[in-house]
């Protein structure tokens, strides 16, 4: 959902604001991907602790549900701040949520092998969407600075 809402922003810059397709779809992506759905986990994992444990496949009442909240409520301010901060805050926050999704891919995977947790948000679209999300950031920055 996240994902296709910010390439649409992109396509809409380029075609309605004629912004270079790398800046836009950069920005988009840091707005929407990083920003917008960094908000949206931050409620998810707060205030629905128990049913995102639950669709992870992970226990119940842990703390560290919340614990996950804050740092996804973290890149989601960083990345609406996007809009308004451009450099090295661009470099910084896609180089930090791609360290988070990454690292969440890498201990999904772990969880995969070593318990069989398929359920859908450990081996379905959360854990392509941190891998893939990543990746299109990391081209993008390199595409746009270097």
């Amino acid at each position: 959902m996240f994902p296709a809402g910010g390439i649409l922003a992109g396509i809409a810059q380029v075609l309605l604001l004629d912004t270079p397709a790398v800046e836009a779809f950069l920005l988009a992506f840091l707005v929407i991907v990083v920003g917008i759905q960094g908000l949206w986990a931050f409620l998810g994992h707060y205030f629905r602790s128990d049913e995102i444990a639950a669709f992870i496949g992970w226990p119940a009442d842990s703390p560290f549900q919340k614990e996950v909240a804050f740092g996804n409520l973290a890149f989601g301010v960083l990345g609406i701040l996007c809009l308004w901060f451009r450099g090295g805050f661009w470099i910084a926050t896609a180089i930090g949520i791609s360290v988070f999704m990454l690292g969440a891919a890498i201990v999904h995977v772990k969880d995969i092998r070593e318990t069989q947790n398929r359920s859908p948000g450990n081996a379905g679209p959360i854990l392509w969407t941190d891998i893939l999300t990543s990746l299109v950031l990391l081209v993008l920055l390199a595409l746009y600075f270097l």
